[in-house]
């Protein structure tokens, strides 16, 4: 099978490796669709996210969905030609973390394209029966790899209790930050402010329902989102850019007794913000790592048309391309918003 393989900082080159065979609980997977993550991009650009370090050669990719193709003798759940979404993490089941149902904090946890696990930038995978989550008619293959990103931002959003009625603010207008926003907005929440500095990242914000869309840049956060609530600021603050500002704004833009939810990570694993006035306001922080039970509700929500995720996809390539799609993907941040592989064909 072709397999696009990260040999070294910002080069990709394809080869040819064995299709793999399912175990008896898993199946195999021809690939359709694999979102790049900005995690991709990092270790294409840097080669290490914090700990982890990339030893090329390394395949990349874990935003994917795919045709099951074969089964494993123990697999009952699911039937050759069922489109699936598939989550990306494969956990022990036995940690306390497992059992309690926590399972995404397992510290065993195998994540494709997490070092030393190979991603699914490849034509065909194999994966757990049970971590394959079926596609209805109506929702399309490239809708499904979004589903990872999309369980991320429900996942901070129900960490963040949001309810029907409140006011959310939402920092940073790339893939997660805009996931977060058609979350909170199906989840509910009146209204949506979001901000960036990125025209091309607000306009799409707008577009895809945005009560507000902020350029920070140009406008004092706080002083506009204060004046458009009143003065009382939100109840709930998403935070996915991980810089200093943005938090000490999320913190000063928050009303009293309000969530801060906080997804970013910041360049360095440090940010800082004002302790006093949190603590004045009696703020409650909650932070997020992933995902945990959250694809089934991601799924049925793009079904039944509360979550067009298709709108969050600016750019389309296929798989030959991947050299081409990694490089516009880092050289053009403010334009290209969410690219998507086609592995098997021409985009649509």
């Amino acid at each position: 099978m072709k397999t696009a393989v990260m040999t070294g900082i910002g080069q990709m080159q394809f080869e040819d490796r064995p299709q793999p065979i399912p175990g008896p609980k898993y199946v195999l997977i021809k690939v359709e669709n694999v979102g790049i993550c900005g995690s991709d991009l990092h270790y294409f650009e840097s080669g290490r996210i914090g700990d982890f370090v990339v030893e090329p050669p390394f395949v990349l990719g874990h935003e994917v969905a795919g045709t099951v193709i074969g089964l494993g003798d123990q697999v009952t759940s699911l039937a050759v030609g069922d489109r699936v979404a598939l989550e990306p993490n494969i956990t022990c089941g036995e940690c306390e973390f497992c059992r309690s149902g926590q399972y995404n904090l397992c510290p065993d946890v195998e994540f494709f394209a997490t070092p030393p696990i190979d991603g699914t930038f490849q034509e065909y995978v194999t994966h757990p029966a049970h971590l394959c989550f079926k596609l209805p008619d109506s929702v399309s293959s490239m809708e499904g790899a979004l589903i990872e990103p999309l369980a991320v931002g429900f996942h901070a959003a129900t960490l963040g209790e949001a309810k029907i009625g409140q006011s959310a603010l939402v920092f940073g207008c790339g893939c997660i930050g805009l996931v977060s926003m058609m979350a909170l907005r199906a989840m509910g929440v009146s209204q949506v402010f979001m901000v960036d500095v990125m025209g091309a990242r607000l306009h799409k914000a707008a577009e895809l329902g945005a009560t507000a869309a902020i350029n920070g840049a140009e406008l004092d956060v706080v002083e506009e989102v204060l004046r458009q609530t009143n003065g009382r600021g939100v109840d709930l603050v998403i935070e996915t850019s991980g810089t200093d500002i943005a938090a000490s704004q999320a913190i000063n833009a928050t009303r009293k007794g309000g969530t801060i939810v906080l997804v970013g990570y910041s360049k360095t694993g440090m940010v800082t913000f004002p302790m006093a006035v949190a603590i004045n306001k009696e703020l409650r922080f909650q932070t997020v790592f992933r995902y945990r039970h959250n694809y089934p509700i991601a799924i049925q929500a793009v079904a039944d048309g509360r979550v067009n995720l298709k709108g969050i996809v600016t750019h389309e390539y296929e798989f030959d391309d991947i050299q081409r799609a990694m490089d516009e993907s880092i050289a053009d941040k403010a334009t290209v918003v969410k690219a998507v592989m086609c592995m098997s064909g021409t985009p649509v």
